[in-house]
């Protein structure tokens, strides 16, 4: 089970975080570089590691319950980095709560509705927000500087990343309403145990 492939691929979107913040850290046009490319291939990750299990027959509780763990953990703490490194306006933590905020709003109710028998799939709008936010995120870890890095300075890459992390925000808005009305339509039918 560990060492199914999609397994493997999971748990390493979540060892490349404690990198991801290094880099972040450090702030210097090279690093930021390579924090943008370790997020893209983390969600390269992402896509691959559900993908792998259906065609590998390698589908398994584990990787069901670890793929939205890795995700919101990978997620938080870039959120929390461009943030708290100040690499995107003050005002980008708005937008970056939003975000936090409905990971942590869908974790609960999906909690919920798995004691009552219930589950709470994900929607195409969902599916869309999550690639505009990936997108926007890995942008954002790039910056203007890490463009610049390497030789790509024509467009402003930390306002488009920006500029799509609130897009990315707008969607979550609408996606987490969605959840939280399904979450308490079912919760309305299935009275609480004794």
């Amino acid at each position: 089970m560990l060492t199914d492939l999609p397994n493997i691929l999971t748990l390493s979107r979540i060892g490349a975080i404690p990198l991801l913040v290094l880099l972040e850290a450090i702030g210097a046009p090279w690093a930021n570089f390579g924090a943008a490319m370790l997020f893209t291939l983390a969600g390269i990750t992402d896509y691959l590691d559900g993908k792998l299990a259906r065609e590998l027959a390698q589908l398994s509780d584990f990787g069901r319950m670890l793929d939205p763990i890795a995700d919101k953990l990978l997620i938080g703490a870039t959120l929390m980095c461009l943030v708290g490194f100040d690499h995107m306006p003050s005002y980008g933590v708005y937008p970056a709560i939003v975000i936090m905020l409905r990971e942590i709003l869908v974790s609960g109710l999906r909690e919920y509705l798995a004691d009552i028998r219930v589950r709470l799939p994900v929607t195409k709008l969902a599916k869309w927000k999550t690639g505009v936010q990936m997108v926007s995120l890995g942008l954002l870890l790039l910056g203007d500087a890490g463009a610049r890095f390497v030789g790509f300075s024509a467009l402003p890459v930390g306002w488009i990343g920006f500029a799509l992390l609130w897009l990315a925000a707008a969607l979550t808005l609408i996606t987490g309403w969605d959840y939280l009305t399904a979450g308490l339509r079912h919760a309305g039918a299935h009275p609480p145990a004794s």
